[in-house]
């Protein structure tokens, strides 16, 4: 079982409870949300327990389909998925709320095969989508098996696999210290990328942490030269500008808008999920600095 406590006992501190009085600062100068999750096992009546603080409280993990492959010797590699479950439980345990959009690029990628055998846009795209559910299903069943209560939330009605997306079901479940997996992508042509940077300004999450097969972003493409610099951080506007490849136009610019801060990360390093989560520097950081995010408006 990994050695992790089951989470259904979980207690969920109202800030609106009388007994609790005025609430906290929000983290960073942000307002994503009025409660204040504390560490596993805490008890509220507690007076004077000492709570962590934290870079973010609420995180989404965007995770390519590639990602989940590992040594592409199978479409989904069980190691891979344990050690993102692994990784995303450690930080769940200390209240940090997380939320996963994942692609399904392992199975089946839609811009690959639009236009073969007669198959259009569309159907292409739908078929993309339903591979992102089975990679969604496959984490959640690696999440539950270490004792982290996960539900998958997909953006077309699947209902005897998974719940529909409702954005106010989904707070409350993070809320309750559940992890919710994102699937099926907008419902809509659309990226992975462009799911992850909508559900993120749905849910208010602090940050949009995308996970990759590099180290994060570099001045240059590493494949053509061989002396490039990795880029420690970056603003939306160089990322448009250079037309650096990070994510795909739509993605950064709903990040832009909605003042979401991007790290981009390599999933391959053991502890750089987590490191991440937890705000330390990794990677590369778009739209903020590493020693504070900007304030949503």
């Amino acid at each position: 079982m990994g050695g992790y406590p089951r989470l259904c006992g979980r207690t969920v501190l109202n800030c609106s409870s009388p007994e609790m009085g005025p609430t906290s600062e929000p983290v960073n100068g942000r307002q994503p949300h009025r409660h204040s999750m504390p560490p596993f096992n805490a008890r509220l009546d507690e007076v004077g327990i000492p709570k962590p603080s934290f870079k973010w409280r609420r995180v989404l993990l965007k995770v390519s389909g590639e990602a989940l492959a590992g040594d592409q010797t199978q479409n989904i590699d069980p190691k891979v998925t344990m050690a993102i479950a692994r990784e995303v439980a450690a930080v769940t345990l200390l209240g940090i709320e997380v939320a996963i959009v994942v692609g399904g690029g392992n199975i089946f990628r839609g811009s690959s095969w639009a236009g073969s055998s007669g198959l259009n846009h569309s159907s292409a795209d739908y078929i993309g989508m339903l591979a992102t559910v089975m990679n969604a299903m496959f984490l959640q069943a690696m999440m539950e098996s270490i004792g982290i209560p996960t539900r998958v939330q997909t953006a077309f009605r699947m209902s005897e696999v998974a719940e529909p997306y409702i954005r106010r079901r989904a707070v409350r479940h993070l809320e309750k210290g559940r992890v919710v997996i994102f699937a099926a992508g907008t419902g809509n042509l659309s990226s992975a990328d462009t799911a992850a940077a909508l559900r993120c300004a749905e849910i208010n999450a602090e940050v949009m942490l995308k996970a990759t097969n590099v180290d994060g972003v570099y001045d240059d493409n590493p494949r053509h030269n061989p002396n490039v610099s990795l880029l420690d951080c970056l603003t939306y506007q160089d990322v448009l500008s250079r037309d650096l490849s990070v994510m795909d136009m739509t993605a950064i610019t709903l990040c832009q808008e909605n003042n979401i801060p991007v790290v981009v990360f390599n999933l391959n390093k053991p502890r750089n999920i987590s490191k991440a989560i937890l705000g330390e520097r990794v990677g590369t950081l778009i739209g903020g600095t590493w020693n504070s995010a900007p304030a949503r408006t």
